[in-house]
């Protein structure tokens, strides 16, 4: 056998094992690779996304995070909204939380005339009675407001009849309070330490009225 037909012979080897070899890793996915190609009958993601419609009427999760989606306080508090679109549970119980500490502090320091505007009547009466108390004992209090520990949407009432609301909150605060006798001497409480203190106010207010604010109706622990 010549040179040539020899050298072609093993040429003509070498070609069929590579074809061989490369049918038996064809198809294998080893290692790190792209997802498969999507066919052309296929839909992509985001045409399969378009196929979903929005539903309407959902809960209002603006409402639902804070009360059950079936209870009577989430109905009252979906009828305030029905009064006054821009009203929101959220934004609410943040001014309550500033609400809190301003009346309590002012409370504890004896000072009710900057917030006398926002308590009903009754629950004035009520605050000024204890100051009043303190101030012929000859008590001073010292008190430094810590922070509102938890706020909790307790409940929710509404009267269609006269659009007025009332949604009532707990509140975990966090104070330290120092009270002393008219001879300086602490009698309760001690410098520096603070202490939790739970309260349940309920705040009322005419919705769609052109005043803005709420007013402290009731308060309990």
């Amino acid at each position: 056998m010549n040179s040539p037909l020899l050298q072609l012979l093993v040429l003509a080897g070498i070609a069929i094992f590579l074809i061989l070899r490369l049918k038996s890793v064809l198809g294998t996915r080893d290692g790190f690779e792209g997802p498969p190609r999507r066919g052309a009958s296929e839909p992509a993601k985001s045409d399969r996304r378009q196929e979903f419609e929005v539903i309407e009427g959902g809960p209002d999760h603006d409402i639902t995070d804070h009360v059950p989606e079936d209870s009577e306080a989430a109905a009252a508090l979906a009828d305030m909204k029905r009064i006054e679109p821009s009203f929101t549970v959220t934004d609410f119980l943040q001014g309550a939380r500033g609400a809190y500490e301003w009346i309590l502090m002012a409370f504890e320091n004896g000072n009710l005339d900057q917030v006398a505007p926002f308590l009903a009547e009754d629950v004035y009466e009520a605050f000024a009675q204890v100051v009043d108390s303190r101030q012929e004992q000859g008590l001073t209090v010292e008190a430094e407001f810590v922070g509102v520990r938890g706020t909790t949407l307790a409940d929710a009432r509404f009267d269609n009849t006269s659009n007025r609301a009332e949604v009532t909150v707990k509140f975990i605060g966090e104070l330290i309070s120092v009270v002393k006798d008219q001879n300086g001497e602490i009698i309760e409480g001690k410098p520096g330490q603070s202490k939790r203190q739970k309260d349940t106010w309920t705040f009322e207010r005419v919705m769609g009225s052109g005043d803005p604010n709420w007013r402290l109706v009731a308060t309990g622990e």
